[in-house]
């Protein structure tokens, strides 16, 4: 027999399996939107992120005096359960098709952290008497801060291992220009051959093209870094206290481990997409030149024979 606990939102009351740590937003999610058979716990990366979120809001809301210390500490203790990546199975069954802009995917991650923090304090699953995934959890957000601020600090945290992969590739091409400085080939132009060059002239011009990538990763990191945590719905930082933004820019700064800002300009930030499209078209850029570097051992044979530059 399924043991299951009753929650009830304005729609009515939903059994919700007893020992899950997600309530009734969640459940009605996972049976509205069963589109596309990715889950968000099939993506833990954003699931961390969006912990550290909600562990800067957390204290930046007692830093303004509208989150208790017993609160917040539970709060910020479910969120590291999160960025550890415990509790992660089972508990974030949402689909990543949905409506509401992430609604979903907000809501369920309020409602783990809020369980989560009643074990710790000693309360018991769906007790929101007690703390409650809206009025505390989500406390002085949207899901419309909430969700890109937590996308682009996904995408961030990311960069690091793109970029020393492309470190590596660069250094290594870097070392066969070198070695093959001495060795002619012929240059093609037009799928024609055309004048002579040296290999090593060759892998130097593929490792400048991906000291560009790399530029331009950093680059495009500058801009997501700017984020519209504290815009609330729309922007405007309705029912968003004075100074949180740059308040809980500080914290998450110090959880990420990465320097974000606040966006100069809340509303354009929150409907802004330009550092996602910006982004996808640094990765299309480095595909395809990962794509050309097809480099057919036969055209070096003239280094096998010997032959060299004099």
């Amino acid at each position: 027999m399924t043991v299951e606990r009753i929650e009830t939102d304005l729609i009515g009351p939903l059994p919700i399996p007893a020992n899950a740590l997600y309530g009734v937003h969640t459940r009605r999610a996972e049976l509205n939107f069963n589109v596309s058979g990715m889950r968000l716990s099939d993506f833990p990366e954003l699931i961390q992120s969006m912990a550290m979120v909600k562990k800067a809001a957390a204290l930046t809301n007692h830093d303004l005096g509208l989150l208790n210390a017993e609160k917040c500490q539970a709060i910020c203790e479910a969120a590291d359960d999160l960025i550890e990546l415990n509790e992660i199975e089972h508990n974030f069954p949402v689909d990543m098709m949905q409506g509401g802009a992430g609604t979903s995917t907000n809501m369920n991650v309020n409602e783990v952290l809020t369980n989560i923090a009643l074990h710790k304090l000693g309360a018991y699953l769906g007790d929101y008497s007690t703390l409650h995934p809206n009025d505390d959890v989500n406390l002085s957000q949207s899901t419309n801060d909430v969700y890109p601020t937590a996308l682009r600090l996904t995408i961030l945290r990311a960069c690091d291992a793109l970029v020393s992969s492309q470190v590596e590739l660069r250094d290594a091409f870097r070392a066969k220009s070198y070695e093959f400085r001495d060795a002619l080939k012929i240059g093609r132009t037009q799928l024609q051959d055309a004048v002579p060059m040296t290999a090593g002239q060759e892998f130097e011009a593929f490792a400048e093209l991906i000291d560009e990538d790399i530029s331009q990763v950093y680059a495009v990191c500058r801009l997501l870094k700017e984020v519209n945590l504290g815009g609330s719905a729309i922007g405007t930082s309705i029912n968003v206290p004075t100074g949180f933004t740059a308040i809980a820019c500080g914290h998450l700064s110090k959880i990420s481990g990465l320097q974000v800002i606040p966006a100069r300009n809340l509303i354009e930030a929150t409907s802004d997409t330009g550092g996602y499209v910006s982004f996808s078209g640094v990765l299309k850029r480095i595909g395809a030149l990962h794509g050309s570097l097809q480099i057919d051992i036969t055209e070096h044979v003239p280094l096998a024979l010997g032959l060299t530059v004099s």
